[in-house]
């Protein structure tokens, strides 16, 4: 039997050594299944005909990175990366945000699975808990959709302002309250967590939270209508989806107008903005992004 001993916040530990925890990383880093359990058991060959009976993580996370550039390069880097972020000791908040049909709920699920982070929440759900506790007639336009909150607002935007943009921060700026609890009670109680959703915009979102290296927020787009239109045929055709497409089509134009207004505010508080057309793309970016940031509080 091989044992791994590791430390974890100033205690030590000693556990047996796991070919499916290893693999289970590997495939984590874009390794392919029989692939990631064929490294798994060379590394455990190696270290039994080297007679190591007790390694330390460090060592162990030398040689599988040592045995990975020799078989893919790119997925080393992607260990690295993921080993970085997983043994930081505080926790990660990831925000993406980004209009209607960008993406945003599948690149979170994506990430938080990659990441090995069991908490997500959409924007959706936190306005859906506000809906139950204020009324329609008290404050109507967060029991509308971000493109036509417009609709109820009781005191109608001035002529110069574009009226859907308008309904929109409206809906934003309240709903903005419920993500700052919830990041909030993450950070207090140390859970790892991903935020995703149409009311995820820079400017709304508290800056002291902003400043902290473990709160990450991205922002994404589909540049090309024709892409974007797209994207609302095929989570139309998925056997989940509850979502009529044709209210979305009818209002693709207002949904448009969000996406660039997002984008706008990304760009002026200097936050990424990630093509959302590739997701492996998209995804390797995040983690990069993250480790820059976030990734080097960590003991190894």
């Amino acid at each position: 039997m091989i044992y791994v001993q590791g430390e974890v916040s100033g205690k030590k530990y000693t556990e047996p050594f796991s070919k499916g925890v290893l693999a289970r990383s590997l495939i984590r880093a874009e390794m392919n299944l029989t692939k990631a359990y064929d490294i798994a058991n060379s590394i455990e060959n190696k270290l039994k005909n080297e007679n190591i009976e007790v390694i330390a993580i460090k060592d162990l996370v030398e040689i599988i990175v040592e045995v990975l550039k020799t078989v893919d390069p790119i997925i080393a880097e992607k260990y690295i990366n993921w080993r970085k972020i997983r043994k930081s000791q505080e926790p990660l908040i990831i925000l993406i945000g980004g209009a209607s049909g960008v993406g945003t709920s599948s690149i979170a699920f994506e990430i938080a699975n990659r990441l090995g982070i069991r908490n997500m929440i959409s924007t959706d759900m936190i306005r859906e808990v506000m809906r139950k506790i204020v009324s329609k007639e008290l404050f109507p336009v967060i029991h509308k959709s971000s493109f036509n909150a417009y609709k109820v607002m009781r005191i109608p935007s001035p002529p110069e302002f574009d009226e859907v943009i308008a309904g929109y921060k409206n809906q934003v700026d309240a709903v903005a309250v419920g993500v700052a609890a919830v990041i909030e009670r993450s950070l207090d109680e140390g859970i790892s967590i991903v935020i995703e959703g149409v009311h995820i915009v820079p400017g709304f979102i508290k800056e002291d939270l902003l400043e902290r290296d473990n709160v990450v927020l991205f922002t994404l787009q589909v540049s090309d209508a024709n892409i974007h239109k797209e994207r609302f045929y095929s989570r139309s055709r998925q056997m989940w989806a509850r979502r009529p497409l044709k209210r979305y089509l009818d209002n693709f134009y207002s949904i448009r107008k969000i996406q660039r207004y997002i984008v706008m505010q990304a760009n002026k508080y200097n936050i990424p903005v990630i093509e959302n057309i590739n997701v492996s793309n998209t995804i390797d970016y995040m983690i990069k992004t993250i480790t820059k940031v976030y990734g080097g509080n960590n003991n190894e």
